[in-house]
């Protein structure tokens, strides 16, 4: 690699800061891990149908597949973050890739119609190391990057999760057909669980050799000075850093309107196929669709919010509008159906997608700037462990709704939700702490 280093700047603190050609590889590999995690979060409820005939199972049980995900987040939150914060970035990345990995592998055994109970079992150790994953990327953006990359490094590492998401939308349908031979669904069923857990070893491995905890010198003043004047022991300053987000007005009204607006995506995600189905007889395919144009189109988003952020620094500007988006997405989406009109549904799908998977990126970046100079991992751990709580209490009230008042009243009420969320967005004092930080110097150094 061509190597061109400009001169490193120091803090007040007379430490050195720069930035090294590694944090791309650190970040595309992680991206790969949240990527062969999220492959997993839909594997069984896409082809839900499939899974009951070989199994003999309901299809609640199928969906307590990707429920395990929601549920296991936020009690695992507090210990995972601790050990984060405890053990640094490669050994919390190393257990993700762990984790997921043995649970791919563990699935493989699965594929006998009277062990679905071990499927269950794999489904759990994936996403018992889901917390090592999903908060990770503002504090490998923050750890790596320079101030005018962290957003887009932490959207890249959104990238991936969303990735693995689209992939799950259309890997199983792909790989496992609707036979009549209950062998032939067991033999494409062991296909891809071997391409998932290979896929994950491969994965486990790139970490295990190229994966470290963080550059030889920080990337940023803001970060030098951290490191720095982290000085009391750490058991002070993880208990510390909790009691003082509880207290911080500005980030407990964002990681609700945060928890809101992503509930809902998870919720639409989970219930698609019945919205559709409801419309449009025998849409199963439309519906799946559907969800791969939204989560293909929302990667665009993630990307393209990030490169925003990096260039305007207006997050709650930027997080405002994508709100605002997002509920007219709703609207088109409920218009399209009711007009029963499958282009425009597409159409709605994308837009979806593209502001509300936006958001997620814009979200996270929000928190951190908010909660600054608290640790990374905390603060996106409370964001992420609030749209898995809110994602189930939508999720459960949604699915009892719909039988009852149909999918026109289920969005109605997701609609007024997200308004609500949109209100609270509004009334967050813009107090941007990590930007501050940022603003006392430049300080870019860079080492291509």
């Amino acid at each position: 690699m061509n190597m061109k280093e400009i001169e490193p700047q120091k803090s007040e603190n007379n430490l050195e800061f720069k930035l090294y050609g590694a944090r791309w590889i650190t970040i595309s590999i992680f991206a790969l891990l949240a990527a062969v995690n999220a492959i997993q979060w839909l594997e069984y409820s896409i082809i839900t149908n499939i899974i009951m005939k070989y199994y003999g199972v309901s299809s609640v049980a199928v969906d307590g597949t990707s429920m395990i995900a929601m549920a296991t987040y936020p009690v695992l939150l507090f210990p995972a973050t601790y050990v984060i914060d405890k053990i640094g970035l490669r050994y919390a990345v190393l257990l993700g890739g762990l984790g997921t990995t043995v649970g791919a592998w563990i699935k493989i055994f699965s594929v006998q119609p009277h062990l679905f109970w071990v499927g269950y079992v794999g489904q759990t150790v994936v996403f018992t190391s889901q917390p090592f994953i999903l908060g990770l990327p503002p504090k490998i953006a923050a750890v790596w990057f320079g101030p005018n990359e962290m957003s887009t490094a932490c959207c890249i590492g959104i990238f991936g999760s969303q990735l693995g998401t689209a992939l799950s939308f259309i890997l199983p349908p792909l790989i496992v057909e609707n036979h009549d031979n209950l062998d032939d669904i067991g033999r494409e069923l062991l296909y891809l669980f071997y391409s998932i857990a290979i896929f994950s070893s491969v994965t486990l491995f790139l970490i295990f050799v190229l994966f470290k905890s963080e550059p030889p010198s920080p990337p940023s003043k803001a970060q030098a000075d951290l490191k720095s004047n982290r000085t009391e022991s750490f058991n002070k300053i993880f208990l510390k850093s909790y009691k003082s987000l509880s207290t911080n007005k500005s980030f407990l009204l964002h990681a609700i309107s945060f928890g809101i607006n992503l509930g809902v995506y998870v919720t639409v995600c989970t219930l698609l196929n019945q919205f559709v189905l409801e419309y449009f007889e025998d849409a199963e395919t439309d519906a799946g669709l559907t969800g791969l144009f939204l989560v293909v189109v929302g990667m665009g988003g993630v990307v393209i919010f990030g490169i925003v952020l990096d260039k305007t620094r207006k997050y709650k500007e930027t997080a405002i509008a994508l709100y605002g988006t997002t509920i007219l997405s709703i609207i088109a989406f409920l218009v399209a159906l009711e007009m029963y009109s499958k282009i425009l549904l597409y159409i709605a799908g994308c837009l979806l997608g593209f502001f509300q998977t936006g958001y997620y990126g814009v979200g996270f970046e929000f928190g951190v700037e908010l909660s600054y100079a608290q640790p990374e991992s905390t603060s996106s751990g409370i964001l992420v462990a609030m749209v898995q709580a809110f994602g189930i209490i939508f999720t459960l009230l949604l699915g009892q709704l719909l039988p009852y008042f149909g999918t026109f009243w289920a969005l109605v009420s997701i609609i007024a939700v997200l308004t609500l969320g949109g209100i609270i967005t509004i009334t967050i004092p813009n107090k941007l702490r990590r930007q501050e930080a940022l603003s006392s110097r430049d300080e870019l150094s860079i080492e291509n």
